[in-house]
């Protein structure tokens, strides 16, 4: 075997490891029974473990030696897109040391099953020893990533998530999207608030129908069920491999809404997964571009097709079918429900105005948090005083405030930014899709987004990571990222 070929082969095998950590968290969030934390936390922690010993073995240090020789550089594009990413995933691991990967992997699993009660009750203090363990070892792993990159702990951090992108990239977006809010928000509200006001659909709504309803909504958007599962848990998320990919959600009784919603945006998460470049599997240059493009995915499925009065007018008819006929199901009501602009608390519960409000307040705490400029007992009061400033309102407890988000409590540093660049990012592909795709509306009003999804599939999904965030929006669209697709989305949809 030649050293690319040996390099190869590594990382598969560590891809299947990865793939049965993915699995055992997709669990212990679904299936798991609450005794099995601490068991679980070891098992995460030891395969973590196993992952970073292939990824640091001398051995493959000296293939990626061979492999970068001049002569031996692949002249092939893809292997050599892989190659360079294969490099990337070595500096970062032998950055590094074993003992602290597996003490962030335990960490973030004690950590995170105290935040779920600590939420529940709405005690900070209860979860801040635990969280303060967790942001110690962020810190350590920081430190290391930037000295072996030459960037700043906070960027390295980033860089995790989606690659190439830092906070210099990212600042200037949020300022001038922080200007866009102040400037329209109130008009907003005031054109709304001269409107009809959104009727809420009578329940109850029973789970077993939202359940068929989800299902269909998400075969009906692409979702091969041969190679997917729909399950229940108390957050939805995405997760699972590109052929096993596990999407969940959770049912209310009183308000279908959350699930049906949380289905068609994890849905979007799930067919980019699917479709990503066979050839490539288990190999870094055969997943997904980073989080923000990840995102980009979902939000396009669920913000910008989803939402769309041309959707909504094929999912009145549809909620009748399977909730009984109600007058609230109409498509103008459903617009003015599900698009109805409010400032809360909640960044998973907030529309697409405020929503970039709750990722700038995170973006900027956790800088603060990773540099040493805010200490975890003024975290509290720091949320509260920057969503004051952001939206004019201050949460009255931590569990609608500093404790709402999983994130920091899993370890999870540098990943907040990826949401608003992917909504800006979906706003800009769909702009672009219609563009190229004049049918996609059109289809939309029959319940199809197959023509959307041709288009993603043929300019995002079968280019993994062949490409940069933006370069990959470049040959999209035809431009990098900018907040002018995502500014004139939102004039047009609630000013227009």
């Amino acid at each position: 075997m030649t050293a690319l070929a040996k390099l190869k082969h590594r990382f598969e095998r560590i891809a299947i490891i990865n793939e049965a950590s993915s699995m055992l968290a997709w669990d212990s969030s679904v299936m798991m029974p609450p005794g099995g934390a601490a068991a679980r936390g070891d098992q995460l922690a030891v395969l973590a473990g196993l992952s970073h010993q292939l990824l640091t073995d001398p051995a493959t240090a000296e293939w990626l030696a061979a492999a970068s020789a001049p002569a031996q550089e692949p002249a092939d594009e893809w292997e050599a897109a892989n190659l360079r990413l294969i490099r990337r995933a070595h500096a970062r691991a032998i950055a590094l040391p074993g003992e602290l990967v597996e003490a962030q992997s335990r960490a973030n699993s004690r950590c995170e099953k105290v935040w779920r009660q600590a939420r529940q009750e709405s005690d900070y203090a209860r979860v801040k020893p635990y969280l303060a363990e967790v942001l110690k070892l962020v810190r350590e792993a920081a430190r290391l990533w930037a000295e072996q990159s030459g960037s700043t702990p906070y960027d390295a951090l980033m860089d995790g998530f989606q690659p190439g992108i830092g906070a210099a990239d990212v600042a200037p977006v949020f300022a001038r999207y922080e200007t866009f809010l102040r400037e329209t928000l109130d008009e907003i509200e005031a054109r709304q608030a001269d409107g009809p006001a959104p009727v809420a659909p009578a329940g109850p709504f029973p789970a077993d129908r939202q359940e068929a309803l989800c299902r269909k909504l998400s075969e009906r958007i692409g979702l091969d069920y041969t190679r997917a599962r729909l399950d229940r848990s108390a957050h939805p998320f995405s997760g699972g491999t590109p052929t096993d990919t596990r999407i969940t959600t959770r049912y209310d009784e009183a308000d279908f809404t959350s699930a049906a919603l949380g289905v068609i945006h994890e849905t979007g998460h799930a067919l980019y997964e699917q479709r990503l470049p066979s050839a490539w599997a288990r190999q870094p240059v055969g997943e997904a571009a980073g989080m923000a493009a990840h995102e980009s995915q979902s939000l396009i499925v669920e913000m910008q097709a989803g939402r769309s009065d041309a959707f909504l007018r094929f999912l009145a008819p549809e909620l009748a079918a399977t909730f009984g006929p109600d007058p609230a199901f109409e498509a103008g009501n459903l617009a003015r429900l599900w698009r109805r602009v409010h400032r809360g608390f909640i960044r998973v519960e907030a529309d697409e105005v405020t929503y970039p409000a709750h990722v700038i307040l995170r973006f900027r705490l956790e800088q603060a948090l990773i540099g040493g400029d805010l200490g975890l007992n003024d975290l509290p009061a720091a949320w509260n005083d920057g969503i004051k400033a952001l939206l004019g309102i201050a949460p009255p407890d931590d569990a609608r405030g500093c404790l709402q988000d999983i994130h920091w409590y899993d370890g999870l540093f540098g990943y907040f930014p990826s949401y608003t660049l992917g909504a800006m990012a979906a706003a800009q592909l769909m702009a672009a899709a219609r563009r190229e795709a004049p049918a996609i509306d059109e289809a939309l009003g029959v319940g199809s987004m197959a023509p959307l999804q041709d288009w993603l599939t043929r300019k995002v999904h079968v280019f993994g990571s062949r490409y940069g965030f933006n370069d990959l929006l470049r040959h999209a669209t035809g431009s990098a990222l900018s907040a002018d697709a995502f500014e004139a989305h939102l004039r047009a949809r609630y000013l227009g």
